[in-house]
């Protein structure tokens, strides 16, 4: 191992340590190693956006002949001018396309990604080559779908059997939630358990070749 590699693995051992430090509480060294980190972020945000936006998708393209992408560079432009109170007022043109393209972007990707998808799973036929097990998980989405919409329903009071159907979408929502919890503290997990790794095969057995 080279002293170049040894190097790195104790600065990132000391910067996991440090973050680490506020299971103790917060101190210094965990502050300090949160601004680097913040900072570090920063920096690469800055420097990823103009690569990959400013000069591959605008300057290099204008360079190419293609002078009509100095629309949006105006736009973009525009949006310093939040700097300066008395021109502020023009960064909103630049934000009015900004939200407007964003809308329908995300509203088109909602629909054909989670809207469609999920009418699709509601409508699969009770019975099919799969078997009983298929013929049972499509009655149960189609029972938790019809029961969560039911509880958002507030046109009428939940009493009776609709009432029953609303308390019923209560659990599943409720499942689902656990399931979207359970999934997130598994990616946490996963994360701790591969910088404990780290910490016990890298930086730990860098010690054989320091003494």
């Amino acid at each position: 191992m080279s002293s170049i590699e040894l190097f790195q693995i104790w600065i990132m051992a000391f910067f996991t340590l440090a973050l680490f430090s506020f299971l103790y509480k917060d101190n210094p060294i965990y502050k300090f190693a949160e601004h680097i980190f913040a900072g570090l972020t920063a920096g690469y945000q800055v420097g990823l956006v103009w690569d990959t936006v400013i000069i591959q998708k605008l300057w290099d393209p204008m360079l190419g002949g293609k002078w009509i992408l100095i629309i949006p560079g105006l736009l973009g432009l525009l949006m310093f001018a939040r700097f300066w109170s008395r021109y502020s007022w023009l960064s909103r043109i630049s934000l009015a396309f900004v939200m407007a393209v964003t809308s329908g972007v995300v509203l088109t990707t909602q629909l054909h990604g989670l809207v469609l998808p999920a009418m699709k799973a509601t409508m699969l036929p009770l019975w099919n080559d799969a078997g009983l097990e298929a013929a049972v998980m499509a009655v149960v989405v189609v029972v938790g779908v019809m029961a969560t919409l039911i509880y958002f329903y507030y046109s009428k009071e939940h009493v009776g059997f609709i009432g029953v159907t609303a308390k019923v979408g209560i659990w599943f929502i409720m499942i689902a939630f656990g399931a979207h919890f359970g999934f997130t503290v598994m990616g946490r997990v996963s994360l701790l358990i591969g910088r404990v790794q780290f910490l016990v095969e890298d930086w730990i057995g860098s010690f054989s070749h320091i003494f």
